[in-house]
């Protein structure tokens, strides 16, 4: 069987992060072992955006000291973020290399594929498979289905930040 690394060994937290387009801010995850959610949740950035969002990552970061922070690749080919997030998932990045944190990034399609391998699914699917897994911690916080007219939820950023989360430690361990 193949060894974990350090990081994935020891009992230093995970921390996912899902850059939002809408003007809520960003989801959060905290993950402190495979199956261990420590917490979750959305932050909201009003104004200067990218500066609030920033900040309020920072206090995220140096309250848990996360070894790894998990975020969507936004430069990949085909993505559709906006230049504001893919500027604020730099900033992320430059910020967690400046506090010696593991980056992990994965495409959205790559969480897709890993979390509903049939592909036949979307975002609110994915955000019931996760639902079921950790019932306790979210279940309640999955938002009904929305009809095409309706904005997404803000609660979606947080069930993305989890799906980046478990992609992230699938990969790990195999």
């Amino acid at each position: 069987m193949a060894r974990l690394p350090n990081y994935l060994r020891s009992n230093r937290k995970r921390l996912a992060l899902s850059q939002q387009e809408v003007a809520f801010g960003f989801g959060y995850a905290v993950f402190e072992g495979p199956e261990s959610i420590l917490e979750c949740g959305i932050k909201t950035a009003r104004g200067e955006k990218n500066a609030q969002a920033l900040r309020k990552i920072g206090k995220l970061v140096f309250h848990f000291n996360p070894a790894v922070l998990v975020l969507e690749n936004t430069d990949v080919t085909g993505s559709r973020r906006s230049p504001r997030i893919r500027e604020l998932g730099q900033e992320i990045i430059a910020l967690a290399k400046s506090r010696k944190i593991k980056v992990k990034l994965f495409s959205r399609d790559r969480v897709l594929k890993t979390i509903i391998p049939d592909r036949r699914g979307t975002k609110h699917a994915m955000a019931e498979i996760i639902a079921r897994r950790f019932p306790e911690q979210l279940a309640t916080q999955l938002p009904p289905e929305r009809a095409l007219w309706d904005s997404e939820s803000p609660r979606m950023a947080m069930f993305e930040a989890v799906a980046l989360a478990l992609v992230f430690q699938m990969t790990q361990t195999r």
